[in-house]
């Protein structure tokens, strides 16, 4: 056998062997949302693999050696009108649907390895117990959580094209349902246009998949979960469960299911119903000064310059590089969006 026969025989031994490994990590791969997982025996990284997307960015054992407004933790907490988080870019002036895929943790409480929210950001905050969901909906001052201003928004959930979720690993926890951490395997989460919903339905019910749907990604909070989104009004409810997102009954009495057109289409300009807005009880209402007295300074980063592109849809992602920027504190003053129109995508 000559050398140079040799060689060719090596390399494609070499490139044999790369395409069985391929394919043996693929057919050993569990989507997010199929797996469980315990709060307090979480691995390093939820999602281990590579990809399209790359790695996961962060992680999910959270601390407080990872609790600091850097922190890339990404096991995220839903249990109470003030001890609750939100997904948010990791770094300033980001618009979501570029960084869902690396999003991080961001919360009312310390306590749970996080970037805190900051002071004044949220002017508004609704939390609902139901049936078989508790829920989080109201107003905030999004560039306070690196969201940019001008961001319409994008969904959140643990799918995702390659079901590997987004965020990457991203993970939520709850301890309403009974008194432990559970994991809500099926969740969803919109953030931009001033506004922000995240809804985790409850494992133990029959129907989590369909209240936490995750293919309306186009129409928002108003469509995925519809609530009050009133300015200034800080209250935790009890409430009924909503109709399925994109389940609706017509002035005819008859029931119809809602088709989202694809963005090929260009912008989504009329929606053939008005969701129903669930019947609320027992609501308890709080003052924000008192609710998230923990939350650190507000600041606000400006951002000179970035490589992001803008998208809008809940299945792509794409990596930004990282921009330079400086800080000023700053003292935030309560807005009032039009953002319970049906305005986030």
């Amino acid at each position: 056998m000559t050398r140079s026969s040799s060689f060719l025989t090596i390399a494609g031994l070499t490139s044999s062997l790369s395409t069985l490994v391929y394919l043996a990590n693929a057919q050993s791969f569990i989507p997010l949302a199929s797996q469980s997982f315990t709060y307090t025996n979480l691995p390093y990284q939820a999602d281990p693999n590579d990809g399209e997307r790359g790695r996961q960015s962060g992680y999910n054992i959270c601390n407080s050696t990872t609790e600091n407004q850097e922190s890339l933790c990404q096991t995220a907490i839903i249990n109470s009108l003030d001890d609750f988080c939100l997904w948010g870019p990791q770094h300033p002036n980001e618009v979501i649907g570029n960084v869902e895929g690396e999003s991080v943790a961001w919360c009312t409480k310390p306590g749970h390895g996080t970037r805190l929210i900051p002071k004044g950001a949220l002017t508004a905050v609704q939390f609902m117990k139901t049936p078989d969901y508790v829920q989080v909906t109201g107003l905030i001052n999004q560039v306070l959580i690196d969201i940019a201003a001008s961001d319409d928004g994008g969904e959140l959930d643990p799918h995702g094209a390659d079901q590997r979720g987004n965020p990457l690993g991203g993970l939520l926890f709850s301890n309403a349902w009974t008194g432990n951490y559970v994991q809500a395997v099926e969740w969803h989460n919109f953030m931009g246009g001033g506004a922000f919903c995240l809804k985790a339905c409850d494992p133990s019910r029959p129907n989590a998949a369909r209240y936490c749907e995750h293919i309306y990604d186009r129409i928002g909070c108003n469509y995925n979960a519809p609530a009050a989104y009133a300015p200034d009004v800080f209250e935790s409810c009890l409430g009924d469960s909503q109709d399925f997102p994109g389940i609706y009954t017509g002035s005819n009495g008859q029931t119809s299911t809602y088709q989202q057109p694809p963005e090929s289409l260009g912008a989504i300009t009329s929606i053939p119903y008005n969701p129903r807005i669930p019947a609320s009880s027992s609501c308890t209402a709080g003052v924000s000064s008192e609710l998230y007295a923990s939350a650190p300074a507000a600041t606000i980063s400006l951002t000179t310059s970035t490589s992001s592109t803008s998208s809008r849809s809940s299945t792509s992602s794409s990596r930004s590089t990282r921009p330079v920027t400086s800080t000023v504190t700053v003292n935030p003053t309560s807005t009032n969006p039009n953002a319970a129109s049906g305005s986030i995508s």
